[in-house]
């Protein structure tokens, strides 16, 4: 499976005045996005040297309203059932095939599974959607899979199995060292590891990484050999991967020492993945 999307540069939190619910075009999932930010403190319990999440700032907000989340995620689902959030610009200047409205995503300024009230909102998500007439789209949880061993998150994670849910884990290593490297945390490597291992043992899920150059330097061949083994034995345990998302720095990351791969690279990757074998889809940096 090939996607090649556009990259799209204007990824800002806000649509209008909201606090924590916001739309973008997403090239990873081939169309329009409403977001929900559970996040809007930007703390994170990981520290990416490539995130785009400019946390030197701090959030307009320290605390999630669910009120005030719950009107915005009704009025936003109430114009894209209308067809009126496709006019709203930037969306009615993207070309047709895109101009479409394909998930609600759990994804903003940190992990949203470490939202203490996760359960109550995405319950809320699966009734506001059902109620605007929305009931197929997805649901798409944006995570770093550091705390799906917490019942709470499994407990969730059930419920979404229910209601259209995909889990979008992040894996963007397959050494401990490199780990540590990008994704800059003390959460162990492995509890990443087994954390997607269980969850894609009770379902199908995406696997999204991204690699980047660090002062200059690709991963090696190495690297990508430990990381192609940490996505086959997922699957040799019992863990089902639809799709393994293979992407670069799209966007002014954290860091300036960090800077995409070529097209090239981004392919070599793709490829390695492929012979697996599992299904991959690349995404470049820059593509207009």
């Amino acid at each position: 499976m090939e996607q090649k999307i556009l990259t799209v540069h204007d990824h800002r939190r806000e649509l209008d005045e909201n606090r924590y619910v916001y739309a973008v075009l997403s090239r990873r999932s081939g169309g329009v996005s409403i977001g929900i930010n559970l996040n809007p403190d930007k703390v994170c319990n990981f520290d990416c040297i490539y995130c785009q999440v400019d946390r030197t700032t701090p959030g307009r907000y320290r605390r999630v309203d669910l009120r005030v989340l719950e009107q915005e995620l009704r009025d936003i689902l109430g114009k894209a059932r209308s067809g009126g959030l496709l006019e709203h610009p930037p969306f009615s200047a993207i070309p047709a095939p895109l101009r479409q409205v394909k998930d609600i995503a759990f994804s903003g300024d940190g992990e949203p599974t470490t939202y203490p009230r996760f359960k109550e909102v995405v319950e809320l998500a699966i009734r506001a959607k059902d109620e605007a007439g929305l009931g197929h789209l997805k649901i798409v949880i944006i995570t770093n899979a550091t705390m799906f061993h917490r019942p709470r998150v499994r407990e969730t994670l059930a419920v979404l199995d229910q209601h259209n849910g995909e889990i979008w884990a992040k894996l963007d290593a397959g050494t401990e060292e490199y780990y540590h490297l990008v994704d800059v945390t003390t959460i162990p490597f492995q509890r990443v590891l087994d954390n997607i291992l269980e969850a894609a043992r009770l379902r199908p899920i995406v696997i999204q990484s991204l690699f980047m150059k660090v002062h200059g330097v690709p991963p090696d061949g190495q690297e990508i050999r430990a990381y192609c083994n940490r996505l086959r034995e997922i699957v040799v345990k019992g863990g089902r991967i639809n799709l393994v998302q293979v992407y670069t720095v799209a966007r002014r990351p954290a860091q300036d020492y960090v800077t995409p791969l070529s097209n090239a690279e981004v392919d070599a990757i793709a490829e390695a993945v492929r012979q697996i074998p599992l299904p991959v889809a690349p995404f470049y940096s820059g593509q207009e």
